[in-house]
């Protein structure tokens, strides 16, 4: 992916996700606030995630314990399905860090070692989705206490989702810049 690309798909992400809370305001609260504890985000988010993630694992190289490969595949597939059953409780949470995780790697290794200054907007906001997921990877509860916070208030769904489009214009303008 080139630094074009994942700039322009991550403007592209971050319009349409400002745009459903700009859109939808209030009127979101209850889908967004069953978010946390939805078994079918669940199985789709973390489904995905652990998909990808142990595709990552048969690519690895002899330096990157490759020879273990087969016995890491196996141990973290049974994590992944022991996850459904013993850890069911805000595993949409844990799936949607993971994916994000997962993104910004891909998202990094296209800006890495690019010339343009302004490819510091991308991997800025990369850089604040690690930190968000590794917080909501750990407390997973936060997204929900996070939720209550936003749908406390009127304004607040909008104004959250207009600097997240804000953003994604921003970025949109940068990759056209590129």
């Amino acid at each position: 992916m080139t630094l074009f690309q994942a700039t322009l798909f991550t403007s592209i992400f971050l319009i349409a996700f400002g745009a459903h809370f700009l859109w939808h305001g209030m009127r979101s609260a209850a889908s967004v606030q069953a978010f946390p504890r939805s078994r079918v985000a669940a199985y789709i988010l973390l489904g995905t995630a652990a998909a990808w993630f142990l595709y990552k694992i048969t690519q690895l190289g002899p330096a990157d314990f490759g020879q273990y490969k087969n016995l890491l595949f196996g141990v973290f597939l049974v994590v992944a399905v022991g996850s459904f059953i013993y850890v069911p409780d805000f595993l949409a949470v844990r799936g949607l860090a993971a994916l994000i995780l997962l993104t910004a790697g891909t998202l990094l290794n296209a800006a890495y070692m690019e010339l343009p200054a302004t490819r510091l907007f991308l991997v800025t906001f990369v850089y604040v989705a690690i930190v968000a997921a590794l917080i909501l990877g750990s407390n997973p509860y936060k997204l929900r206490d996070f939720f209550e916070w936003l749908y406390n208030k009127e304004a607040r769904p909008r104004i959250f989702g207009g600097v997240f489009a804000a953003y994604g214009l921003l970025l949109l303008g940068v990759a056209l810049t590129y």
